[in-house]
């Protein structure tokens, strides 16, 4: 490979920001492996419609085959999606929903509009980790092993994390499980 490997982190919806839980501690630990990080709050960060975020992550943030996209939540589903349509170099998915649960601010969004192409998620990057936790008051544990059977993901369930940072979760500022395993990914 000739170029440098790039991170590119995706906050979720409601008001995520990458400047929240996990996200500083992270970007500073890759930063010491010498790893580009991008670490920007995208617009729409309410509702995170998938026709602003993925046009976002394309030509202003320049995911590419190059890129590891680090998703949680919503920016997990705005990872598959990106992935379904542009190769990327690997993605790493944190909380991560197939369904909308009849929410209307998740419909919304429209990354539920069309059935999930899972083969091409998969064919268009090298490798996926992903992490949950059974008990993520947000998204059941059931949606997570299915994402991880149907893309053969590196999967991770931690217990008692709940959505690894959000509303009402303990306020999560470290993530060494994430850490250790894109070190092993990455031949760090």
């Amino acid at each position: 490979m000739t170029d440098k490997l790039k991170c590119i982190f995706i906050h979720g919806n409601g008001g995520g920001s990458v400047f929240d839980h996990w996200f500083p501690w992270l970007k500073n630990e890759l930063e010491k492996l010498d790893l580009s990080v991008i670490s920007r709050d995208f617009p729409d960060r309410e509702l995170a419609r998938q026709d602003i975020w993925l046009p976002f992550l394309k030509n202003e943030l320049k995911a590419d085959t190059s890129t590891i996209i680090i998703g949680h939540s919503s920016g997990a589903l705005a990872a598959m999606r990106y992935a379904e349509k542009y190769s990327i170099y690997a993605s790493v998915l944190v909380g991560a929903p197939y369904t909308n649960f009849g929410d209307e601010n998740e419909r919304l969004s429209g990354y539920y509009d069309r059935p999930w192409n899972w083969s091409r998620i998969k064919a268009n990057q090298k490798w996926i980790l992903q992490f949950h936790s059974p008990d993520d008051p947000y998204i059941p544990i059931e949606e997570a092993r299915f994402i991880h059977q149907q893309l053969d993901s590196e999967y991770y369930e931690l217990p008692n994390r709940q959505h690894f940072g959000g509303e009402g979760d303990q306020d999560q500022k470290t993530f060494p499980e994430l850490l250790e395993a894109l070190k092993k990914k990455i031949g760090t």
